[in-house]
């Protein structure tokens, strides 16, 4: 099994799924995101994600009424090393060139959008469709559990 290479600093986006494989613990990807949340918490990099995974999180937990596990993502965010970042008109109009660019579906190309525009070190996911699609540095976690 591989291991995510933290930046030194500066701005980590975590796509939707490694959001939800750190407030669930995922048994085979909390390993990997550990290491990160742990670089936030002295602020050496901060963990951020759109506005956008707050509503994709909150729908598993609102099907299933489980509250606390909903709770957990709203405050998931609060904490002072992570920050959840506004969709803007710039990030929707980089998202539509994303969009029509490469084979990002709109949800993906929104996320990527963000990230390209908050300036992050690295997009940290689990999904391939941001293979060779973002002009950042991906990690798809499945990749590091390849041996």
């Amino acid at each position: 099994m591989g291991s995510l290479t933290v930046p030194s600093s500066g701005l980590v986006y975590f796509d939707t799924n490694p959001v939800i494989y750190s407030v669930e613990k995922n048994p085979a990807y909390w390993p990997l995101l550990e290491p990160v949340w742990q670089a936030a918490k002295p602020g050496r990099v901060e963990i951020v994600s759109s506005e956008l995974t707050l509503m994709e999180t909150l729908v598993g937990p609102l099907k299933s009424g489980d509250s606390a596990l909903a709770q957990a993502y709203e405050q998931l965010f609060q904490q002072a090393q992570t920050r959840l970042l506004p969709m803007t008109q710039p990030i929707l109009r980089e998202a539509a060139r994303l969009r029509a660019t490469t084979k990002l579906r709109s949800v993906d190309a929104l996320h990527l959008a963000t990230a390209q525009l908050a300036g992050c070190a690295l997009f940290v996911t689990n999904d391939v469709a941001f293979r060779g699609a973002a002009a950042i540095a991906v990690v798809i976690l499945d990749d590091l559990l390849k041996p």
